[in-house]
Formats: C-alpha cells, sequence, structure tokens
C-alpha cells in the first residue's frame, strides 16, 4: 500500500524530490535490517503546524543507533531544523506524519556493524489521520513472545526489530482482531506490535514496565505524566495475562495510535465494550494538548510556521 508522500523529502542534508531520493541494492539495511526510525506527529489547529515531543523523539532516534554502534552523521539540531524544515518545503497545513530514519549503506555483507560504516539519513512526510478507529477496537494476545534484552535491545526503534510486530500482526488478523497484544517472555503483558498498553482497573492507570520488554514509548510517557498530574493512581508493573479480561478498560498509546480504546480482547468484552470514561478522559486530554489548547503542555509542541 502506497503512502501519499509528499514532494520533497530530505536526503542526507538536500531536499530531493521523491523520484530522486534513490539507494543501490547492495544497501546493508535492506539484507539486515540496519535502520533506525521514529514516527513522529505534527498536528495543525487552524493556525499553525505543531509538531509534538519533537526533541524527545529527535534524543531517542540517535541513542536507538547507539545500541548497535551506527552512526548518526547530523547533530540533534540539524536533524530538529530538517524535520521542521520538510513540513516547510512541502507546505504543509493538515497534520501529518513524519518519518525520519537512517540507515547503514554499501557495506557489502559485512556483519561487523563499527560507527566507521557509512549510514545515510532520510525524512518524509504525509498527511495521517486515525490509524484505528477511536470508537474502539478489538485485540487478542498472539502466541509469539515479544523479544527480550536477552536477544536485542527492545528499546532500540530498528527496523529489524519489527519483524516481531509484523507477525504478530498477522497471527492476530488471521484470529480476526483488529491488533495483537504481545506478552514477556515471562508470559505477562509487553505490549502491542506499534503500541504501548494500558489498563484501567478500579480507577487505577496501570502499564507494563520497561522490564518486560516495553518500548519507553513517548506518548506513553506523555500519558503517564498527564495522569498523575490528574491526580490519577498511575503505576508500572507486570500485568498477567488474565488481567486483560479483568480490565475496567484498556487502551493503547503511541505516535500513529494516539490513544486508541480496546472494547474486546480475546473475544470477550471489555466493560461494557464501549471506551471508558478514563480512556475518554485520556483521549480528550491528549487532543487538546496536541491542538495547543492546553498551556500547561505547550512546553511539548514546536511550531513549524
Amino acid at each position: 500500500m502506497g503512502l501519499p508522500l509528499s514532494k520533497y523529502v530530505w536526503f542526507d542534508g538536500k531536499f530531493v524530490t521523491l523520484d530522486n531520493a534513490k539507494v543501490p541494492i547492495t544497501t546493508h539495511a535492506i539484507h539486515y535490517g540496519t535502520s533506525i526510525f521514529e514516527g513522529i506527529r505534527a498536528y495543525w489547529n487552524g493556525k499553525n503546524l505543531h509538531v509534538f515531543r519533537l526533541d524527545e523523539h529527535v534524543k531517542r532516534f540517535r541513542k536507538s543507533g547507539q545500541f548497535y554502534n551506527i552512526s548518526l552523521n547530523f547533530s540533534d539540531k540539524e536533524i530538529t531544523d530538517a524535520i521542521i524544515a520538510i513540513c516547510k518545503k512541502n507546505k504543509i497545513k493538515k497534520s501529518c506524519y513524519i518519518r525520519p530514519f537512517y540507515f547503514v549503506g554499501d557495506y557489502g555483507i559485512n556483519l561487523h556493524v563499527t560507527n566507521k560504516a557509512p549510514t545515510s539519513v532520510a525524512i518524509f512526510s504525509f498527511p495521517f489521520g486515525d490509524l484505528f478507529n477511536k470508537n474502539g477496537i478489538t485485540a487478542g494476545v498472539v502466541s509469539w513472545r515479544k523479544f527480550s534484552d536477552n536477544s536485542t535491545p527492545p528499546q532500540a526503534k530498528m527496523g529489524g526489530n519489527y519483524l516481531n510486530s509484523i507477525i504478530a500482526t498477522q497471527e492476530a488478523k488471521n484470529n480476526g482482531y483488529d491488533e495483537a497484544v504481545l506478552l514477556d517472555h515471562n508470559g505477562n503483558v509487553s505490549e502491542a506490535p506499534g503500541e504501548n498498553i494500558f489498563i484501567v482497573r478500579n480507577g487505577q492507570l496501570i502499564t507494563p514496565p520497561l522490564s518486560s520488554s516495553a518500548l519507553e514509548g513517548i506518548t506513553r510517557d506523555a500519558i503517564i505524566k498527564v495522569g498523575r498530574d490528574l491526580d490519577m493512581e498511575v503505576f508500572e508493573r507486570e500485568v498477567t495475562r488474565s488481567e486483560l479480561t479483568m480490565s475496567d478498560e484498556i487502551f493503547l498509546t503511541g505516535t500513529a495510535a494516539e490513544i486508541t480504546p480496546i472494547i474486546a480482547m480475546d473475544g470477550k468484552k471489555i466493560g461494557n465494550g464501549k471506551p471508558g470514561n478514563i480512556t475518554k478522559k485520556m483521549m480528550s486530554e491528549y487532543q487538546d494538548i496536541v491542538m495547543f489548547q492546553n498551556e500547561d503542555y505547550s512546553h511539548w509542541l514546536t511550531p513549524v510556521y
């Protein structure tokens, strides 16, 4: 499925048209998944385009490559400026998704990747609305487990890591669900293929810890902060599989998913089968924040124009 990409992309420090952004078939990342990426949202509120938590995304962007000694040969400021500039260059005045990524280039078939390996950086963007139905989706636990620190760093947003997400999504779709939920190697809840997960029980907001191989998600962090600012009890702790269907509410968080309610888990209705009150509150708070309607969190937004 093709993406409605904007005309210009940022490629190794220059603006080029999409048809001129090409790499050779010997690119290392194509063969071994040695690519690092971020997903970033920018929101148009009728007056300006605001990038959500840009600094945090750029910092994680660099850190992901450091796990594998893969160099990002541009400063954080250069990447930040390029993300803003690609929106301006394409004259984007609607909510969009921005994808910066860097990857090991023409490096042969050598598996000994060092910080001397050639890398390239690219940034593209495209208009983007809802990833999932905001009235709620179905989900199911799949048989595949989320990889752990014993094998691959879960905190690195690497292209190769997401094969785990792809096979989990395939199983969930084949089972008739909208989305998958993966367990960690201890059998506790980890996350969804591209999202963190929260449950609500007895008014408490609970999300799996990083030790359950959950990504330290930027939207996850935002919801934890917002929940505590609202004087909610928020806990990062292990969540057993059985707690999913016992929950009063469940929702996913992520850049693409934003806040997405899960209304049925493993074929069982969650709550009354509709988004719960706390989920709806978080959805409303998030929308106000990204649309520049909550001054308390205005520092999370970077204006483009």
